[in-house]
């Protein structure tokens, strides 16, 4: 399908949707605001799918058409005070979404990222970790994995994998052309990133998109998320790796790794090592010091401008791209939940007769088959909202943790989407070396994203006992 066409499907959705008498829904009460946003969302369903411009330019267009259009500020031929014309979106607030204090936590991220490749912080963290993991290929597999994980913890899942593809190098070049143990090697980098992602609240950004809707009396500090999401991620990556000494085992015996480089000691990398280690450090002793995730995200924003351990160019390489796909997919949200379209269409469906438990395996399920076809944080723009609202209407839901646990069952189960290379960046990247195939990334992915939604059904139920949820 072509470029063009993509475009005009994706342009001609909202229209039709927009030429549907509100009636048609079946939805009580319908508004014009919620008309129009219902043809947003479907307007960056099918932008987001089918990509006929870039995804941050959709979620531009997001923020653009909701000005404009459902906004208390919007072009004068499209408002009205009429009855049921509904409450406009207050403009401030939609543009406010470029600064919102989730995108403040990725920039944050982003710096550490930046910093630990530019001051090789990352190579001699590598270079550290993977020593004691010896010569034997499954034990050297293993400490990729764990390496790969830890790092997508603070920062991107791609950057990661990157990384940790070009490190292992040397990995591939003592591996036979024949040997199996080559398509694992290269495949684990990017099932770690997506796995490690889980880990933290930046560790990947459909986790930074939850944290917008776990508020009040559902939220959730940083260091509270990693001590159940470190141990899921933990099990998940173990089983991954039984997986793949299951289905790829190795017939080299020893693989002698040399990562070239050592750590620098000038006064930058020392201040750029510190200021790592402190800001991971305030991150997880929230409870201490009183100030929250986005609060510290700013230091090492701060501290890397300051010194200008990050200097001008540098800030042209952040994906800056990656935030504004956040933006818009917060503006998006705001404008389901805040005209009460969301609520209405809740309302509309019978949730209250199914059972909780099915709800949430409903969600779970339908959530991984859409991230596997499309982006993760689109993903988790387009079913967040609805989860959050979701969560509080259904009274049935509180027994097994209202919102806070299908919101957070819908985030881990955006991150288990890996089984095509299209699921993810990281996934594409592992593809592109050669080393892999579609059916190798469908054999591990389908059933470490089971395992992955089995485990989101045992955190739930823990989180449960122990009165977390």
């Amino acid at each position: 399908m072509s470029k063009k066409i993509r475009l005009f499907i994706s342009a001609l959705a909202p229209l039709l949707v927009l030429t549907i008498p509100a009636e048609a829904f079946g939805i009580p009460g319908l508004t014009v605001v919620e008309h129009r946003i219902i043809a947003l969302f479907f307007m960056a369903l099918f932008f987001w799918v089918l990509e006929p411009i870039p995804l941050y330019a959709t979620s531009l267009l997001i923020i653009f058409v909701e000005l404009v259009f459902v906004s208390d500020k919007a072009f004068v031929l499209f408002r009205s005070t009429a009855d049921g014309f509904g409450t406009p979106l207050p403009w401030q607030t939609v543009i406010e979404t470029f600064a919102s204090p989730i995108i403040i936590l990725f920039l944050g991220g982003f710096f550490l990222a930046m910093v630990s490749t530019k001051y090789e912080l990352d190579i001699s963290l590598a270079r550290l970790v993977l020593k004691p993991f010896g010569t034997r290929p499954k034990y050297v597999l293993l400490g990729f994995m764990i390496v790969t994980a830890v790092f997508s913890m603070f920062m991107s899942n791609t950057a990661a994998t990157a990384m940790m593809l070009a490190v292992m190098a040397p990995v591939l070049k003592s591996l036979d052309a024949g040997d199996k143990a080559r398509a694992a090697f290269v495949l684990a980098v990017p099932f770690a990133a997506n796995i490690g992602g889980i880990g933290t609240p930046v560790g990947t950004p459909p986790n930074g998109i939850a944290m917008k809707y776990l508020t009040g009396e559902n939220q959730i500090d940083f260091g509270t998320w990693m001590a159940f999401g470190i141990p899921y991620m933990a099990v998940l990556l173990l089983f991954a790796w039984l997986l793949f000494l299951l289905f790829y085992k190795s017939r080299t015996k020893e693989i002698r790794i040399s990562i070239a480089g050592k750590f620098r000691r000038n006064w930058k990398s020392m201040t750029a090592s510190i200021t790592f280690a402190a800001t991971i450090l305030l991150w997880m002793t929230d409870f201490l010091h009183g100030m929250n995730a986005y609060v510290i995200a700013l230091v090492p924003v701060v501290v890397y401008s300051s010194t200008r351990i990050i200097s001008v160019a540098d800030l042209k390489e952040i994906d800056w791209d990656v935030l504004w796909l956040m933006a818009g997919g917060i503006a998006l949200g705001f404008g389901l939940e805040k005209s009460g379209l969301v609520a209405h269409i809740v309302k509309s469906i019978a949730f209250g007769s199914l059972s909780p438990l099915l709800i949430i395996f409903l969600v779970t399920i339908v959530t991984i088959l859409i991230a596997s076809f499309m982006s993760h944080t689109a993903t988790a723009n387009l079913f967040l909202p609805i989860m959050a609202v979701l969560g509080t209407s259904v009274p049935s839901l509180a027994s097994v943790g209202g919102a806070k646990a299908i919101i957070l069952a819908a985030t881990f189960a955006s991150s288990l989407a890996m089984a095509l290379p299209v699921s993810t960046p990281p996934n594409a990247l592992a593809y592109a070396t050669g080393e892999v195939k579609t059916k190798d990334m469908i054999k591990m992915g389908v059933p470490i994203g089971l395992f992955g939604l089995l485990l989101i059904y045992v955190m739930l139920f823990i989180l449960r006992r122990v009165h977390f949820l």
